[in-house]
């Protein structure tokens, strides 16, 4: 991998300020854009990203980060167009939160683990912004509904408000099981949403406390289901047949096949 010193890297940043410059004065598209129209295609970005990462694909990874930086320096320059803010303010008050955020680092504050990093960074945190909305304020509305479980939990322990052994987790996990199975057998759609919800973010927590990423954990399962289930369609088809004319047992035959592939 080619170096690269602290001067070319500064010489990079000025040339993708420069390059948006001159889209955002000569390019049709890039004049009409605003903070709405980028949102979606925003989130689109985050989530190549996130695919890049999930297969560990290092060049992938710096092509998202290319796209995700421009939309960066993209809404900055919407700022400075509106007078608001521009790319070396978004980066200064970066600069300072991590500073502020980090006195383990740049201060006096001792924080050894991980664990008393996070404790810290969600007090300090709450004690800057001032939130009337409280500790669990800083969750984005906007995240899925896994990713804010798993953040809502986060911030709760953080606040002291948790499970004292982890292994108390699974009392509450089989007390929603309950809940569920007998909101099933009551019938009632709203009810039964309301128990599986539960149940979700029970699991969530578990996952939490048992260092389980669970949007990663269920990501694993759904690609092992795709590759199985496509590998039944495929020993179907060899035998001249589709899965819709099988049975159910001999699905299942052909799945624990698959099973056994791997």
């Amino acid at each position: 991998m080619e170096k690269t010193t602290r001067e070319q890297k500064m010489e990079a940043a000025g040339r993708v300020l420069e390059v948006m410059d001159t889209l955002r004065r000569e390019c049709p598209w890039d004049r009409e854009q605003t903070f709405d129209s980028l949102r979606n295609n925003t989130i689109e970005e985050t989530y190549e990203l996130v695919d890049a990462i999930s297969d560990h694909n290092l060049e992938g990874i710096k092509e998202e980060l290319g796209d995700l930086l421009l939309h960066v320096v993209f809404y900055s320059k919407l700022g400075e167009e509106e007078g608001a803010f521009d790319f070396a303010g978004v980066a200064n008050d970066l600069c300072e939160k991590l500073i502020y955020r980090h006195p383990h680092v740049y201060g006096d504050i001792h924080a050894n683990t991980p664990e008393a990093v996070m404790q810290n960074w969600e007090a300090l945190k709450l004690r800057k912004k001032k939130r009337k909305s409280g500790t669990l304020g800083g969750v984005p509305r906007s995240l899925p509904a896994m990713v804010k479980a798993y953040r809502i939990g986060e911030k709760a322990s953080n606040a002291g408000f948790d499970w004292e052994q982890k292994e108390d987790v699974w009392a509450k996990v089989r007390e929603e099981v309950g809940e569920v199975e007998a909101e099933m057998r009551s019938g009632k759609q709203e009810c039964m949403e309301a128990e599986f919800g539960d149940l979700f973010f029970a699991l969530i927590n578990a996952c939490r406390l048992y260092g389980v990423d669970p949007e990663s954990a269920l990501d694993r399962t759904n690609k092992k289901f795709i590759r199985r289930f496509n590998r039944m369609e495929e020993q179907s088809a060899a035998a001249g047949r589709s899965l819709q004319e099988l049975s159910l047992d001999e699905m299942e035959a052909l799945w624990q096949a698959a099973k056994r592939e791997e």
